[in-house]
């Protein structure tokens, strides 16, 4: 199967194709980085993706790996301390969300005389920041799903409330992305389908979301139709290049249509892997089907449509419901929360964070306390 190299511009410089990783250097030059900082995570230093990078530098590049799964205001700190030690003056943002969450984190603190959480996504907080120092960033992913090269925003764990904390800045948004499929062949099965499942969670949000944008609206619409036709070929056959292309370019799609919106899905997700360190994209996948139920009076004939587009059999909300559930036990996504974290003592503190998770603001039904208390609670138990 041939890939078709092709540079996007929506929303930014989308570098598409095999191999593309080799032109890192001329995304260096384009956006004049002469000393760049690697950041990435643990896993990323266990394959040879930095090899090829560092390989088609013109120098090679200084690399900070202190990066948790779930990224910690502690992890950019560090970054920061080394960015500004060395001089550096861009990043090179590699691997799944955290690596590219801490990236983007590095180069917009770099300079900034305020705290982090000072810049949370709220209201126009982001107008706090030194717009002129924020440094370029290229962001080359090497999972398919979380959508962070093409975001506006990082999330992050303030690990003094035990919060997840969503930090925004247009200027976060990388200037070069590097799409090269090949590089996402090393993921592992498991994490194929974690991922997989964060993108279909953010073009399901967006798609469900009463806001109005139908641009992101289209997106969403065609994400989820690709996700259902390659995300269990990937998952079965990690060398399929075809469909990890497919993967990873709706992965970009799934950031971009949730401008319109989240929902209640990261509402739930965000508290418990502040709290329980478990993965974004599974945690997503876990509360999936809750929430749907939940909102289903509100979307049932967006959803109904939906299902028409997929072609699902029967179309129809339930058919869609059904085909969720199934898609998750071919990806072995457990069931329940309490498959999850196997204890339920901090479900009503959780709920309260729920409530107050910006995610909530844009899901198509309005939940209290009560209601996220209710979700925590039939996810954990397996009641939908």
């Amino acid at each position: 199967m041939n890939i078709q190299n092709i540079n996007w511009n929506y929303p930014t410089s989308i570098w598409f194709g095999l191999n593309r990783i080799k032109e890192i250097q001329k995304a260096c030059d384009d956006l004049n980085i002469s000393n760049p900082l690697i950041v990435t995570d643990p896993g990323i230093l266990k394959t040879d993706i930095i090899t090829k990078i560092n390989s088609s530098l013109k120098t090679k590049a200084n690399i900070f790996s202190q990066v948790k799964s779930n990224p910690t205001g502690t992890n950019v700190e560090a970054g920061v301390k080394i960015f500004n030690e060395n001089n550096h003056d861009g990043v090179i943002a590699v691997g799944g969300g955290s690596g590219m969450d801490t990236g983007k984190g590095i180069a917009f603190m770099s300079k900034q005389d305020r705290p982090l959480w000072d810049f949370e996504d709220i209201g126009d907080w982001w107008t706090r920041a030194k717009s002129n120092v924020i440094y370029p960033i290229i962001a080359v992913p090497t999972t398919a799903g979380t959508g962070s090269e093409t975001g506006r925003a990082s999330v992050f764990t303030n690990e003094d409330s035990k919060e997840k904390k969503i930090i925004f800045h247009p200027k976060m948004l990388p200037s070069v992305v590097i799409l090269d499929p090949d590089l996402t062949i090393p993921l592992p099965p498991s994490l194929t389908a974690y991922t997989g499942m964060d993108a279909l969670a953010h073009c399901l949000e967006a798609y469900s979301s009463e806001n109005f944008h139908p641009l992101s609206q289209g997106i969403a619409l065609e994400g989820m139709k690709i996700i259902k036709n390659n995300l269990i070929e990937a998952f079965n056959d990690g060398k399929n290049i075809k469909a990890r292309a497919n993967m990873l370019a709706t992965s970009c799609m799934g950031s971009i249509a949730f401008q319109k919106g989240l929902g209640a899905i990261h509402s739930l997700s965000h508290p418990v892997g502040a709290i329980y360190n478990t993965h974004h994209g599974l945690t997503n996948a876990v509360f999936m089907p809750y929430v749907l139920k939940r909102n289903e009076d509100a979307i049932k004939d967006k959803i109904t449509d939906l299902s028409k587009y997929l072609n699902l059999p029967n179309p129809s909300f339930q058919s869609f419901l059904d085909w969720i559930i199934d898609l998750r036990k071919l990806l072995n996504i457990p069931h329940t929360l309490n498959d999850l974290i196997n204890e339920d003592s901090k479900l009503e503190v959780m709920s309260e964070m729920a409530l107050n998770d910006p995610s909530t603001a844009s899901n198509p039904i309005k939940l209290n306390e009560k209601d996220f208390l209710k979700l925590y609670q039939n996810s954990y138990e397996g009641i939908l």
